[in-house]
């Protein structure tokens, strides 16, 4: 289990990372998949980048809080 968790620390880092990730890039698999959303296909680069900013600066805020 410990060897499990180490790994986990190391690709990830954080549980709030995996799942902002995990999100955006269900959202992306939906927006290529489904023709209604054709027209926003361009922006899925941008969304990503946004996204991930936006998941690392909340895991940045969360530690920076820390526990006093």
């Amino acid at each position: 289990m410990n060897a499990i968790k180490a790994v986990y620390n190391f690709i990830v880092g954080d549980m709030i990372i995996l799942i902002g990730i995990l999100v955006a890039v269900g959202i992306l698999a939906l927006i290529n998949n489904v023709e209604a959303f054709a027209p926003i296909r361009s922006f899925s680069g941008a969304f990503l980048i946004v996204t991930a900013l936006i998941v690392l600066v909340i895991t940045l805020n969360r530690e920076a809080r820390g526990k006093r």
